[in-house]
């Protein structure tokens, strides 16, 4: 088959004249091949899925009876643009509340269709061609991806163990801080599960006040802090001058599929932000937003999913202990970061985290995501779908039994 015509007309920034000719396979989808392979090969054998990592329960039911509600009144049919009052008062209220951070929400409050969608957007608010964007891995890659759209160049910060996951801010060569514009942070961090100290914040507002930087701060799984009380950037002293912080109605509220987040912080970089978003959304439904607020204003529901995750997590840790892991309860998030293994006992060795990962799936239908950016990790979701704490134990038993079999050495 030849080429259609405009194959010599696609942007370098997704592979020009060469896009859709190469071969490498993205992560989640080689995880969802080996995924079909043992559903195939092995029909009769239950696949233990710890993976891709969605919240396994529906939006609470006074949420979704919110929506049913104003899904029916004419009012809400139109444009939202920048977000609906309602909202984002809701969200001004959750942060004094959760945080102890004051927000205007008229100007320091911004609704968007999913922290992603706003991680996407904000480079374009800053980002020049030969700009830097510093950005910790693993994690999360949207921002990075946008700022190399516009030209931009991504530094990356490991995250080590042996500096708790944290950055080394002071490890970054002066010639990248010269060109540096944004710090992309996200705590408590995935998948290392991380959570972030009030000093760690305090350096950082001085960092990015020393070395003309703006902090974007992701907190998507801000609610899901287990080592300490869920904390705010923007609490920090000094924060809201050099940044904002990015949440999510997602993790915290089982508001997966809703595309329901915000931006909050300095009212310039709302207001830019905004201006962005005009150029690329009408904004979402409002019946969702008045939904969404809702949510918020309901402080059980984020304390129910805490608990069920926190529990979960405890589980998982224990059971995996047993069979040799190294690891432990996670600072935050509902995801375990563990050091993969390096092989088993009288089996094959694994070079990587995705070497491991594919055997788990396709060898014995456990299904983690692997990690190979700063070091050979697998990634457990304790979002698996489970309908109460028996079918829990029953699944911690069966994976037990498995990875014990196997003998996993590390």
């Amino acid at each position: 088959m030849s080429d259609p015509y405009f194959q010599q007309l696609f942007a370098e920034r997704i592979g020009g004249a060469q896009y859709g000719k190469g071969t490498a396979i993205y992560k989640f989808e080689k995880i969802k091949r080996a995924k079909r392979q043992a559903l195939a090969d092995h029909p009769e054998r239950q696949l233990l899925d710890f993976g891709i990592g969605e919240n396994d329960e529906m939006a609470d039911e006074c949420v979704r009876q919110v929506m049913a509600e104003e899904i029916n009144k004419p009012e809400n049919r139109g444009y939202a643009d920048n977000g609906v009052v309602d909202f984002k008062a809701a969200v001004a209220r959750f942060m004094q509340r959760e945080y102890g951070v004051a927000l205007d929400p008229t100007t320091e409050v911004n609704h968007c269709i999913g922290s992603k969608t706003a991680l996407s957007m904000l480079p374009a608010a800053l980002i020049n061609p030969g700009d830097i964007t510093l950005m910790t891995v693993p994690g999360y890659p949207v921002a990075g991806t946008h700022t190399a759209y516009y030209g931009g160049v991504v530094y990356k910060l490991p995250l080590l163990s042996e500096n708790n996951f944290l950055p080394d801010l002071k490890s970054i060569p002066a010639d990248v801080l010269d060109k540096a514009k944004l710090l992309v942070l996200c705590y408590p961090n995935s998948p290392t599960g991380a959570t972030a100290t009030q000093e760690f914040y305090e350096e950082v507002v001085q960092f990015a006040k020393g070395n003309n930087l703006v902090v974007v701060q992701d907190a998507a799984h801000a609610l899901l802090s287990f080592d300490r009380k869920p904390n705010s950037f923007l609490s920090v002293p000094g924060a809201k001058d050099v940044g904002v912080e990015i949440h999510s109605m997602s993790k915290g509220f089982d508001m997966i599929g809703w595309r329901m987040g915000w931006v909050c912080g300095h009212e310039r970089l709302v207001s830019a932000f905004a201006d962005v978003k005009d150029n690329c959304d009408s904004g979402q439904f409002i019946a969702i937003q008045k939904a969404a607020a809702a949510a918020l204003d309901d402080e059980s529901i984020p304390r129910r999913i805490h608990a069920k995750y926190k529990r979960r997590l405890e589980k998982l840790v224990a059971m995996l202990q047993r069979c040799g892991f190294q690891c432990e309860v996670p600072g935050g998030t509902y995801f375990l970061y563990t050091p993969a293994p390096k092989g088993l006992e009288g089996g094959p060795n694994f070079d990587s985290g995705e070497a491991a990962s594919q055997y788990l799936i396709k060898e014995q239908s456990i299904c983690t995501v692997p990690w190979d950016d700063a070091g050979p990790f697998l990634r457990f979701s304790v979002t698996y779908v489970a309908a109460d704490e028996a079918a829990e134990d029953a699944l911690m038993t069966e994976t037990e039994s498995r990875l014990k079999n196997i003998k996993p050495i590390f």
